[in-house]
């Protein structure tokens, strides 16, 4: 429980994940779980909703990282019951809506990775891409999911 309190230190709860069409929050195979892409929803609805340099600016794509980043900690959670079994963030995949020339996405993604260093320490580091693209859904300007390593 330990990092859930952290989260909560933070300022931040773990929702119940509850997937918006066809599919599962999160899969185990082996000892990695991959999560759904999640994005910057906080009770069921868009916290932010927009694209990065046009109506939103990059410190709110900032924050809005970082809440995709803690829905997808849900989402691992909803699998392996306990964030502590987590062993090693392996992998983060960002999409941020932005405009035609904006290219700071990955600082945008640094909202996602930073949080994740400070939960996890030297085992939060991770492989990242951030891609910029022109819509995602229920208009978001952020969408995350990672890949996580966790033990039995």
């Amino acid at each position: 429980m330990r990092i859930e309190q952290e989260l909560e230190k933070m300022g931040f709860s773990l929702p119940t994940p509850k997937p918006v069409a066809a599919y599962v929050p999160a899969v185990r195979t082996g000892n990695l779980v991959f999560t759904a892409g999640q994005g910057p929803t906080v009770d069921g609805k868009p916290k932010f909703t927009g694209k990065l340099g046009r109506e939103l600016t990059e410190e709110q794509g900032y924050q809005a990282a970082q809440i995709c980043v803690v829905n997808c900690l849900a989402c691992v959670k909803s699998v392996i019951g306990d964030l502590d079994k987590v062993e090693q963030v392996v992998k983060l995949l960002g999409f941020v809506a932005s405009v035609d020339g904006f290219t700071r996405q990955p600082w945008v993604m640094n909202g996602a990775s930073e949080l994740l260093i400070k939960l996890f320490g030297d085992q939060g580091k991770h492989a990242r891409s951030a891609i910029g693209t022109n819509q995602l859904p229920m208009d978001i300007p952020v969408e995350v999911e990672i890949v996580v390593r966790v033990r039995d």
